[in-house]
C-alpha cells in the first residue's frame, strides 16, 4: 500500500514510528512534541487503540493527551473490520490534526484495519498534513513493508523475519521496534536483505524517529535509532540460502543516532547533533483544524 498523493497546498504531515515503552509519567518528551505538532492547545487527536487487546489502552493515551494541554482527544474503539466502516469514526479522522496508533499485536492491527476506509483515511489525513504518531505495533504498521514477527538474539539468517503488508504512510523504511531491549538486529538486517531499497529503522524503546514532509527525521528519545542503508550491497546470499542458513551480506551502512541526530532519508546521509546549518529545528507552529 503506497502512501496517498500529496496536495501540493499542503506538506505531508509528520510520521512519527516510537519504538514502544515510550514515558507516559515524567518528561513525556515524545508525546509532548507530538501534541506540539498536532496542533498545541488547538490539537484534536484521535487514539487507535486496535492493536491491543486491553480496555484500559484508549483511555489512558486519551488522559496523557489531555494532561500535555490537547483541547479535544478521543479514541475510536475498532475491534473488528466491520467497525472500520462507521461513518462517525471517519469523521473524527476528517476532523483530527493527529492520529496516534498504540502497541500490542502488529498482526491484529493489520488484519483489522488493512485495506478498509479507516487505513485509506489516515493515509489521505497524512498525505493532507496531520501528524501520524505510532507506538510499538504501531509504529511498524506505518511502512508499506512490516515486520510481522521474526526472532529475537539471533544472527541474519534465512527465515528469521516474516513480512506483511503495513498500511503505507512510507513507502521508503521499513521498522522494527523495542530494537536494543529485545536483540532485534539480525531481523532488520535479514528484513533489509530481502528488498535492499528499503532503509531499516531499529527504533529502541522511548526513543521516536520524527520524520518530516522532507524526508528528514529526527531522533528523540532516551535510547538510539539504528539505520541500516543496504543500497551499497555488494553481495548477498539470501538468493539461494537454504532456511535457517546464515546470511552473508556485503557492503552495509550501519548508523547508530542518538538524541538530536538526523537522517535524510533521501540524500541518504546521517547528520550528528551539532550538525544544524542544513536543518531547522522541529516545527512548534500550531495546526489548523480542517
Amino acid at each position: 500500500m503506497c502512501p496517498a498523493p500529496v496536495n501540493h497546498n499542503h506538506p505531508r504531515g509528520f510520521i512519527i514510528p516510537i519504538g514502544g515503552g515510550e514515558d507516559r509519567v515524567k518528561e513525556r518528551h515524545i508525546h509532548r512534541r507530538f501534541v506540539e505538532l498536532s496542533g498545541g492547545k488547538d490539537a484534536d487527536i484521535v487514539v487507535i487503540p486496535t492493536a491491543s487487546e486491553l480496555e484500559t489502552t484508549g483511555p489512558d493515551y486519551n488522559r496523557i493527551f489531555r494532561d500535555l494541554g490537547a483541547s479535544a482527544v478521543d479514541f475510536l474503539p475498532i475491534s473488528r473490520r466491520a467497525d472500520c466502516d462507521n461513518p462517525r469514526y471517519l469523521d473524527m479522522l476528517d476532523r483530527a490534526t493527529g492520529i496516534f496508533l498504540t502497541g500490542g499485536n502488529q498482526l491484529r492491527l493489520s488484519t483489522i484495519l488493512g485495506g478498509t476506509g479507516i487505513a485509506q483515511k489516515i493515509r489521505r489525513r497524512n498525505a493532507a498534513g496531520v501528524a501520524v504518531a505510532g507506538t510499538s505495533a504501531g509504529a511498524s504498521i506505518m511502512s508499506e513493508h512490516m515486520i510481522a514477527g521474526g526472532d529475537s538474539n539471533s544472527a541474519p539468517v534465512e527465515g528469521a523475519v516474516s513480512l506483511a503488508p503495513g498500511i503505507g504512510l512510507t513507502n521508503a523504511v521499513i521498522i522494527d521496534q523495542h530494537f536494543t531491549e529485545r536483540n532485534r538486529l539480525g531481523r532488520l538486517l535479514t528484513a533489509s536483505s530481502y528488498n535492499p531499497f528499503l532503509i531499516g529503522l531499529g527504533i529502541d524503546e522511548d526513543t521516536a524517529a520524527f520524520i518530516g514532509p522532507d524526508g528528514v527525521f529526527e531522533v528523540v528519545g532516551s535510547g538510539t535509532v539504528t539505520v541500516v542503508d543496504a543500497s551499497g550491497l555488494t553481495h548477498s546470499s539470501m538468493w539461494d540460502a537454504s532456511p535457517g542458513q546464515a546470511l552473508t551480506l556485503l557492503g552495509l551502512k550501519v548508523h547508530v543516532m542518538g538524541e538530536g541526530c538526523r537522517y535524510d532519508l533521501v540524500g541518504r546521509h546521517a547528520y550528528a547533533p551539532d550538525e544544524h546549518a542544513a536543518f531547522c529545528t522541529l516545527p512548534n507552529e500550531k495546526v489548523t483544524k480542517n
